[in-house]
Order: structure tokens, then sequence, then C-alpha cells
């Protein structure tokens, strides 16, 4: 989430090169569990091969603040 509220618009490759230490099948289950969710969405940008990207909806969106509160309280008391 944190790349993603950053960044908003992230692909596949792009976040598992930034998530040190996490496994391709752990970042897909991630990334399906979030567009069940309604929290991300996939939208293709090329066909053949097809390759997409990773977005934030409005409720991803939403979540911005909740997990800056959590950062701060982690800096604060972590």
């Amino acid at each position: 989430m944190r790349e993603m509220l950053l960044h908003e618009r992230r692909r596949y490759q792009d976040l598992l090169d930034t998530l040190e230490g996490i496994a391709p099948n752990t970042l897909s289950h991630r990334l399906k569990l979030l567009e069940q969710s309604a929290i991300v969405t996939r939208e293709f940008y090329e066909e053949n091969p097809p390759r997409a990207e990773y977005v934030l909806t409005e409720k991803g969106r939403a979540m911005g603040g909740i997990i800056a509160a959590m950062r701060q309280w982690g800096e604060d008391y972590g």
C-alpha cells in the first residue's frame, strides 16, 4: 500500500523491485486480494503481450490517512 499511495500507478515489476524480500507469488496473491477488495484495479496498457498497471481506486486512496496515522503512531511509540 505504501508504494501505491506514493505512486498511485505501479507495474508488477516495479513493485517487485521496490519491495525487497517479497516472493513473486506472495506479491501476486496480495495484489489479487487488493483487487478483490476494490482497493486497486488492474488497467491494461498493452495488448500483446498483455501488460498491466495496478492503480489505486478511490477506496484505496481513502486508506492514505489511516496508513499515515499508523506510521505516525509507530514513530511515536515504536
